[in-house]
């Protein structure tokens, strides 16, 4: 059920609630990168991830499957992260790689190649006089950033991302995100098919796994729909940012901040002190119970 974020329960109140579905459960948690693992930044380049809440993966990833699920490219997000035991889809989905099995890689974008570089180039060449704008090529998309442009600006660049999409129409899509416009193959595939297609390559499509999805934007909401029967979505945002307040989510649950981020996955890691381990009720009440304090006793929250 669609909701505003303001409606949802915050998940590091909702231990008795969690414990009924963790019961004898292994989680297998899907992590967005920006927004997610680190604060939104300026610059795409800017956002790089905490010292903290890189260990606090790496220890999670020592305990359930980690995957990491981006829009950024499949490479740049594993030079970010810094880990060698994580699960990452970049390209949302579009690039797969296991620590395991290596490249798991899907191809449906690959004859498009041309197309995109094609659409990069005209978007350097015709954006090159608008300060601020950012284009970042992807191996299966072209993202255009905004938010450096001025407000007066804003709608030249609109207006060329919707030109080239007419021009196009049987072969481009686009997905809006925060401040800037993901220009990909119009394929049915986006993060919630990726979420799906892991789950089976992993062997996780199971009764006895849980799906976790923490995710803080538009592209994200196709995840928490894909695992709403059977897992847990969590949005990453608060109801008193502007560029939140009004998203409209299929989440179950919130946290308003990285920070709160990393305390639930530290505390999640801790529940999960070795991989494949279940927990049975009384376990996980208490261990919820104990390690997460309410917000208004937590000094970072």
């Amino acid at each position: 059920m669609a909701r505003q974020i303001g409606d949802l329960s915050h998940a590091l109140d909702e231990s008795k609630e969690l414990a009924k579905r963790f019961v004898g459960k292994l989680p297998a948690v899907f992590l967005d990168y920006d927004g997610t693992l680190t604060p939104i930044r300026e610059r795409p380049e800017d956002a790089v991830i905490s010292d903290s809440m890189r260990e606090a993966v790496r220890r999670l990833a020592e305990c359930v499957p980690v995957i990491v699920v981006s829009g950024r490219d499949r490479e740049v997000v594993q030079q970010l992260m810094g880990l060698d035991n994580l699960i990452v889809a970049g390209d949302h989905g579009f690039d797969i790689w296991s620590p395991t099995e290596g490249l798991i890689q899907q191809l449906k974008g690959a004859s498009f190649n041309d197309l995109l570089r094609e659409v990069e180039a005209r978007l350097r060449s015709e954006l090159a006089d608008i300060s601020g704008v950012l284009i970042e090529p992807k191996k299966s998309s072209v993202a255009v950033h905004f938010r450096l442009v001025s407000a007066e600006q804003r709608p030249a660049v609109k207006k060329l991302v919707d030109t080239l999409l007419s021009e196009h129409p049987e072969e481009l899509k686009v997905t809006p995100g925060k401040m800037f416009f993901e220009i990909q193959p119009r394929l049915d595939w986006d993060k919630g098919e990726a979420v799906l297609y892991l789950l089976k390559a992993l062997d996780l499509d199971r009764d006895d796994v849980v799906p976790i999805y923490l995710g803080d934007d538009i592209t994200d909401e196709d995840a928490f729909r894909a695992i709403a029967e059977r897992g847990i979505g969590i949005f990453v945002g608060s109801a008193s940012n502007p560029e939140t307040a009004e998203h409209i989510t299929a989440a179950d649950y919130v946290l308003n901040t990285t920070e709160e981020v990393e305390q639930f996955l530290n505390r999640l890691a801790t529940l999960y002190p070795a991989k494949s381990s279940r927990l049975n009720p009384s376990d996980w009440t208490l261990a919820y119970d104990s390690l997460i304090p309410n917000r208004s006793d937590c000094g970072r929250c």
